[in-house]
C-alpha cells in the first residue's frame, strides 16, 4: 500500500494517477469532505485526514509500505510532516517515507523558511529510523500560470534580481516521484529535480513573449516592494514574507544548479520552459 499525503495538489494529484496507472494499490489523503480530483480512478481509497490531528494520521497510515509525504506551505508545515512521520513510526511497520521537499535542502539555508521546514522535517525523519528518500524539486514553472494578468498587459514583475534558476514542470517532478515510489534501490537518496537549464527571469519573460506574439518586459521588484504587493493582494503575512525570502534566494543565483535526476529517474529529458510556456500560450496572451 502507498499513502500519499498532499493527494489533491498540482503535483499530488497527479502522483496518484501515475501510481495507478502502475498498478499500485493507493490511498491518497483528503480533505474531510472531499472526494479529490476527476482523473483518480474508482480504485483509489481515499482517507479524510488532517495533519494537525495524529489520530486521524494513525488511521490513515494504517498498513502503509511506503508515504509520500508531501505537505502544503503553513506555518506549521514542519510539525505537520514531523506528524506524519511519528505516525509512520507508530505503525510499527517501518514504511518508506519519501519525502517531498524542495532543491538545496541538503545545503539547509537558513534564509527561507519554507526550505528549513523541510530541514526540520528531514532532521526528524533521519532520527526516526525509517527508510527514506527525499525529492527535492526547484520552482515550478506552473507558478508563472499566477503571473498570468501582468503577462497580459506585457510585464513580469518579481523579486528575482539577475539570478537565474532552473526551474522544472510539476508533471516531471510527478513522474519522478512515481518511480521512486514504485520501484526499490532509493534509500538515503536525495534527488534534485530541475528542468534542462536556468533561467534569469529576463530570459523567463523573453520566452513567454515568443510564446504569447508579443512583448514582455521584466521588473525585477524591490523586496519590499515584492511584500507590499502580496500584502496588498490578500496573502498572509508569513506566506508572503516566506517568498520574499524564496526570490532573495533565487537573486542571489542561489537556485541555478541543473540536476539531470529527473532523466535519470524517468528515462527522459525535463521539459523545457519554452514548451510549458508555448502549450500554455492562451493564458498568456493578451
Amino acid at each position: 500500500m502507498i499513502v500519499v499525503t498532499g493527494a489533491t495538489g498540482t503535483v499530488g494529484s497527479k502522483v496518484v494517477v501515475g501510481l495507478r496507472e502502475r498498478g499500485r494499490e493507493v490511498r491518497a489523503l483528503v480533505r474531510a469532505g472531499s472526494v479529490g480530483p476527476a482523473e483518480w480512478d474508482t480504485a483509489v481509497e481515499r482517507v479524510a485526514a488532517d495533519f494537525a490531528d495524529p489520530a486521524s494520521l494513525d488511521t490513515a497510515l494504517d498498513g502503509a509500505d511506503t508515504v509520500y509525504l508531501l505537505v502544503a506551505v503553513h506555518p506549521e508545515m514542519a510539525e505537520h510532516e514531523k506528524n506524519v512521520i511519528d505516525a509512520a513510526v507508530r505503525t510499527g511497520r517501518r514504511p518508506r517515507i519519501v519525502l517531498h521537499a524542495a532543491a538545496g535542502i541538503e545545503y539547509r539555508p537558513e534564509s527561507v523558511r519554507f526550505v528549513g521546514a523541510h530541514v526540520t522535517g528531514l532532521a526528524h525523519l533521519e532520527a526516526s529510523g525509517l527508510p527514506w528518500t527525499v525529492l527535492g524539486p526547484n520552482g515550478f514553472y506552473q507558478n508563472f500560470l499566477g503571473t498570468a494578468p501582468t503577462v497580459k498587459a506585457g510585464r513580469l514583475a518579481v523579486p528575482g534580481g539577475a539570478g537565474a534558476v532552473s526551474y522544472v514542470d510539476a508533471r516531471d517532478v510527478a513522474a519522478a516521484a512515481v518511480e521512486v515510489l514504485a520501484t526499490e534501490g532509493h534509500e538515503g537518496a536525495v534527488y534534485t529535480l530541475t528542468g534542462p537549464a536556468a533561467l534569469t527571469h529576463g530570459e523567463v519573460a523573453a520566452q513567454l513573449a515568443a510564446a504569447a506574439g508579443h512583448p514582455v518586459a521584466y521588473t525585477a521588484l524591490a523586496p519590499e516592494a515584492a511584500l507590499d504587493g502580496m500584502l496588498g493582494t490578500g496573502w498572509d503575512p508569513w506566506r508572503a514574507e516566506g517568498m520574499v525570502e524564496l526570490y532573495g534566494l533565487y537573486a542571489a543565483g542561489r537556485a541555478s544548479a541543473v540536476s539531470s535526476d529527473v532523466e535519470k529517474l524517468t528515462g527522459r529529458p525535463p521539459r523545457s520552459f519554452a514548451e510549458f510556456a508555448t502549450e500554455h500560450a492562451d493564458a498568456f496572451r493578451a
